[in-house]
């Protein structure tokens, strides 16, 4: 083999699953979604009687952000003497246990683990003390909208529908400018799942929101894997499709920097790739048809973009002995990434971060973050399940809900 043709494999490999994952497969989702849509997956009217839901709500050390989280709890339409609010104290150290207990008269139930032993340990721990026919699972720093539990509860009445899965929306609260590739990316991934849901089931639930019957939520998950990934897997595996409902809104605050943001792909995208090899029989398509084909394209194929960047570079070293574009697209890459550790170094000090410095900053991280996730999923093989949740600034108020409807 020449180097060019080497040159020219090596370049492809990295540029090919990306234009494959980000740009391919959800046109494909497009085409075949105008001939065969699903137009809503909720259905038009309200139950004669609304089912009795549990809300688990796990947290570790959110004495910042927990009262916020049940003050809008406290605010959703729907009928109270249905809801069950489970608040799982994953052995919190702070004030956290007493701020839900100042909730109790309200109606908010505490449930505190001994030992602290992770995120999916304490949703494990507390499925027995979930009442609902229907469970709820949401996050300490996210803000539910008003009018956000109904429709999922909607697509629930769905007996095909397993999981239904709320909107994320991303919000920036102070400190947050340096990290606004987040919300970009937040917004392109609601819209494949949109796209996703319309042709029959999506491949991964919000982990910030998304209802699941009880029956599967009991079902257990290794502590060292993600739940929120695993339940659409599980209800697969019963039979049930996921879906994604639009009009569930959540609010979900930027992380306050690119470097936490950083930590937080690294740990979750190890703790999806160590859930995707737990439930690997899914991704055979001769048995599960489109939902394996989209579990490839939506999940692998954009986890192996980050570790075949390498390869990419190298391809274009070599395509660079006797020509000129080669160089200036290393060159531009070597900018990219001096630009990038730049907006993961900015100083406080120095004030806002230059949105073009900022979206390089996202990028850079994402993609480092991507290639350390394969190595410390590798290595450790799910062996480290504790939960370090990611701190996010506070949101004073979650607003309007935008594009929900009753």
């Amino acid at each position: 083999m020449s180097l060019e043709i080497l040159g020219w494999t090596l370049l492809l490999l990295p540029v090919g699953a990306f234009l494959y994952a980000y740009v391919l497969y959800p046109l494909l989702l497009w085409l075949v979604g105008l001939a065969a849509a699903r137009e809503d997956a909720v259905p038009g009217s309200d139950p004669a009687d609304w089912p009795p839901v549990s809300i688990s709500l796990p947290a570790y050390n959110e004495e910042r952000t927990i009262a916020g989280a049940l003050d809008a709890l406290m605010e959703v339409d729907y009928p109270r003497d249905r809801l069950q609010v489970l608040v799982t104290s994953d052995a919190s150290d702070d004030a956290t246990d007493e701020i839900v207990r100042s909730y109790a008269e309200r109606g908010v139930e505490l449930f505190r683990l001994a030992e602290r032993g992770g995120k999916t340990a304490a949703e494990n721990a507390a499925s027995e003390h979930l009442r609902g026919d229907l469970v709820i699972n949401t996050d300490a720093s996210i803000r539910i909208g008003p009018r956000s539990i109904k429709p999922l509860v909607r697509a629930l009445a769905d007996p095909t529908v397993g999981v239904a899965s709320g909107r994320d929306v991303s919000v920036g609260g102070a400190g947050t400018d340096a990290n606004v590739g987040e919300t970009g990316y937040v917004g392109y991934e609601m819209w494949v799942r949109a796209l996703e849901s319309r042709r029959g089931s999506i491949v991964g639930a919000s982990g910030c929101f998304y209802a699941i019957r009880r029956d599967l939520h009991a079902i257990p998950v290794p502590e060292a894997l993600s739940r929120d990934f695993a339940a659409a897997l599980k209800a697969r595996k019963a039979g049930y499709r996921s879906v994604h409902v639009p009009s569930a809104v959540c609010f979900v605050p930027r992380t306050g920097s690119p470097r936490l943001e950083y930590r937080r792909k690294v740990r979750t995208m190890a703790r999806g790739l160590d859930t995707l090899r737990h439930y690997r029989e899914l991704l055979n398509p001769f048995r599960y048809g489109q939902f394996a084909f989209s579990l490839l394209s939506h999940k692998l194929a954009r986890w192996v973009v980050p570790p075949l960047l390498p390869l990419g570079v190298i391809g274009l070293a070599l395509l660079a002995v006797g020509r000129a574009w080669p160089r200036w697209v290393l060159l531009a890459g070597a900018l990219g990434c001096i630009t990038g550790w730049a907006a993961l170094n900015w100083p406080r000090a120095w004030g806002r971060t230059p949105r073009p410095i900022a979206l390089a900053g996202f990028a850079v991280s994402a993609n480092v973050a991507g290639i350390l996730a394969w190595v410390k999923s590798l290595r450790e093989r799910g062996s480290n399940p504790i939960w370090e949740p990611t701190r996010r600034a506070p949101i004073p108020t979650a607003g309007a809900d935008p594009g929900s409807t009753a």
